[in-house]
């Protein structure tokens, strides 16, 4: 269900010998595969719902693998005349990036790091220099190294102890984002035995350079919920158990702040937050909490010399404030507003530094980003100029400088990292990622943003990127992409990717629709529980407008959501499916009553507070009625191209096999209809640098090939 993931993006319709675009499945003469139909009713609240294929929720069913590899092989064969085409589709998009490149280095107490990647390897390697640029490199991990023989490997959490001597880590080798932790000694480079399984990856050392904290996760539900300390040398089974989150609807985490002193204990929820402090210095003792949990309470904490600093939505602050309070006096009745509330803008986050205070905030939904000096005497935002940018800080570890790293890029400008002196104001590019090729000019690109009207008078925010010379006659194929849930704001960024629609003269766009953060917090509230409708009437009512406006046309309106954008997408084609061509949608959330009625499936409980918990009626009446699974029906539904992983843990694989299953039986007419599981990957796809761009070339070829472009 949970964030953002790389959206795949296209759908198919076989091009006949004629130039046809509309050769049918029996004019291929290609069977599609079907699931069989064992009837299964699931009552609630007195509704009775048949599920024919709820049997498909077995992974360890031979019958259920069979299905999954029928659907494979049948989309194989709809689409063996694009094999070429994604083959060099792929290499023309590999073609783009740097393969030899390296991250600009940061400095962490005394060591430059840097990430470097080499020619023709797909993973990381994290290196780290003493003291200086010019110091000898020091290997903390080759991942292609360690990747070898496994099919997907995914290294993260990556957490160096105070002495610079020993490092943990997470590996996640099946893609369900369970994690083991394993301990480096960086002076002799042994992997310590201390292994520690079904955690959440990241770990973090207390200021003894021997105890390290970690989240382990539920074997079932994969929730974060329990807190443990581990001593180095000793039995990660004997590991004392220091917390535990009891209530099913949060998880919780742990994490060092920014200042060294404190180790913190963090718990979350959709709408409630919970902090416990410890010296770092004493991690033997007792966490204290900061503030206990109030329903609707939201908050995180920053520490700076003697005071904690409080971003939160406290006195129905709805787009937040930041407020302060002394290091012994942590309850919020000692709290004092330093930045108040305001109406049209949204408080995002902090960075803290020994002479400035640094605000991301939204406005119109637009990034900012604000400095502030401690002694009051500056107070200024970085200036930007443009409709369609990202911008946010980043990489700033330390306390005691005058830098400020931030992160730019547009629709049409590919992404520079910036050393900004908040002092001078003077900025130096760091680096500007490079598009290679010879072919690409950003001169050659237009950005803009729209406002879409919604139905019930609302303007929906459209970014959108086009190559230069487009006529607004209707005929330009046009993909528009959405997510709208959780408050996940997606801010208009750059795609080397991407290039390879817009130079055949695709225009890209994406609806800010209600759901995300992007017009602020109220944004997010008006798309969630029983508003939830209003994220899916927005994205229709967005492709109403391109299509008015001539920037397409039914026939060449294409749209993509991944995740909980993927339910989005489920909803769209029961809503209006006359409008779109072509509909991707990337490891959707589309079984949404049954999945939130199962307890036992990661995420659930969770979620209650996103969507709802449809053990109460009102929530299951309002779920069911725009649950893209059980209001499938009798109908002309848009070419179709649906993509999953086997080992998800976020939107399980039966979820969209489900869908398509149903689907198959229920559509009308001969549009293309297609199910392609990845059996080696989770949620995110493939891991490595460039395997995912072959998903995405296999997308990409199947929204092309709609066109009619196969080259």
């Amino acid at each position: 269900m949970k964030n953002l993931v790389a959206v795949s993006i296209a759908c198919l319709i076989f091009a006949a010998a004629c130039n046809s675009k509309e050769t049918s499945e029996k004019q291929m003469n290609i069977t599609p595969p079907k699931a069989d139909k064992i009837s299964k009713n699931l009552e609630m609240h007195g509704d009775v719902r048949e599920d024919n294929y709820y049997w498909l929720n077995d992974r360890e069913n031979e019958e259920v693998i069979d299905y999954l590899e029928r659907e494979n092989d049948y989309y194989d064969k709809i689409t063996a005349h694009t094999k070429k085409f994604k083959s060099d589709l792929f290499q023309e998009m590999k073609g783009r990036i740097k393969e030899e490149d390296a991250s600009v280095p940061y400095l962490l107490n005394g060591y430059y790091y840097i990430t470097k990647y080499e020619k023709g390897k797909d993973y990381p390697i994290y290196t780290r220099k003493n003291g200086s640029l010019e110091a000898p490199e020091e290997i903390l991990f080759n991942v292609n190294e360690m990747a070898e023989g496994h099919s997907y490997y995914n290294l993260s959490g990556i957490s160096v102890s105070e002495d610079n001597k020993l490092v943990s880590f997470g590996v996640d080798t099946v893609s369900r984002r369970k994690y083991t932790i394993y301990i480096k000694n960086l002076e002799t480079g042994e992997v310590l035995d201390e292994n520690i399984p079904l955690t959440t990856g990241r770990a973090t050392w207390a200021n003894d350079n021997k105890t390290l904290f970690y989240t382990r996760k539920d074997e079932e539900t994969l929730r974060s919920n329990e807190i443990y300390r581990h001593t180095l040398g000793t039995n990660p089974s004997n590991d004392a158990l220091i917390f535990t989150e009891e209530d099913e609807t949060f998880g919780t985490y742990v994490y060092k702040t920014k200042s060294r002193k404190y180790l913190v204990i963090g718990c979350y929820s959709t709408l409630t937050s919970e902090f416990r402090v410890l010296d770092a210095n004493t991690p033997n003792e007792d966490f204290e909490v900061f503030q206990p949990r109030e329903r609707g309470l939201e908050y995180s904490i920053s520490h700076y010399d003697d005071s904690f600093y409080i971003l939160t939505n406290k006195d129905k602050a709805i787009n937040f404030k930041l407020m302060r309070t002394s290091e012994g006096k942590t309850t919020q009745d000692n709290w004092v507003d330093m930045i108040p509330h305001r109406e049209d803008v949204l408080l995002e986050d902090i960075d803290i530094f020994k002479d400035y205070l640094v605000v991301s905030e939204r406005s119109n939904g637009l990034n900012e980003i604000r400095v502030k000096r401690w002694d009051d005497k500056e107070d200024y935002y970085l200036p930007f100029d443009n409709e369609t940018y990202t911008a946010g800080t980043g990489g700033n570890p330390e306390f005691d400088t005058d830098i400020l790293r931030y992160g730019y890029n547009s629709l049409t400008t590919p992404s520079s990292t910036i050393d900004f002196n908040m002092k001078t104001r003077e900025k130096k590019l760091m680096k500007e990622t490079e598009v290679l090729g010879g072919k690409f000019d950003k001169n050659n690109y237009e950005s803009k943003r729209v406002w879409a009207i919604a139905a019930d008078g609302t303007k929906i925010p459209i970014s959108m990127v086009y190559k230069k010379g487009i006529k607004q006659d209707g005929k330009n194929p046009f993909l528009l992409y959405a997510y709208g849930s959780y408050g996940s704001t997606i801010d208009p960024y750059f795609s080397s990717v991407r290039l390879s629609l817009l130079d055949r003269g695709f225009i890209y766009a994406i609806a800010h629709v209600r759901g995300g953060e992007y017009l602020g917090r109220q944004w997010y509230e008006d798309g969630k529980l029983l508003k939830k409708k209003n994220t899916f009437t927005d994205f229709i009512d967005a492709s109403k407008y391109v299509i008015s406006e001539n920037y397409t046309s039914k026939d060449h309106l294409y749209a993509s959501g991944g995740s909980a954008g993927g339910l989005l997408m489920g909803a769209v084609v029961n809503m209006a499916p006359e409008l779109y061509n072509g509909v991707v949608a990337a490891v959707p959330f589309v079984d949404v009553v049954t999945t939130m009625l199962d307890d036992s499936i990661p995420l659930t409980t969770g979620e209650y507070d996103e969507w709802g918990n449809p053990n109460e009626p009102e929530y299951y009446d309002y779920m069911k009625s725009y649950s893209p699974y059980d209001n499938v029906i009798s109908r002309l539904y848009p070419n179709m191209l649906v993509t999953t992983g086997l080992h998800d843990s976020q939107v399980q694989y039966w979820e969209p096999a489900k869908w398509v299953a149903k689907l198959r039986e229920m559509k009308q007419g001969d549009n293309v209809l297609l199910l392609q599981t990845n059996m080696d990957a989770g949620h995110g796809g493939a891991s490595g640098r460039f395997e995912a761009l072959k998903e995405v070339a296999m997308d990409y070829a199947f929204l092309l090939d709609l066109e009619g472009i196969q080259e």
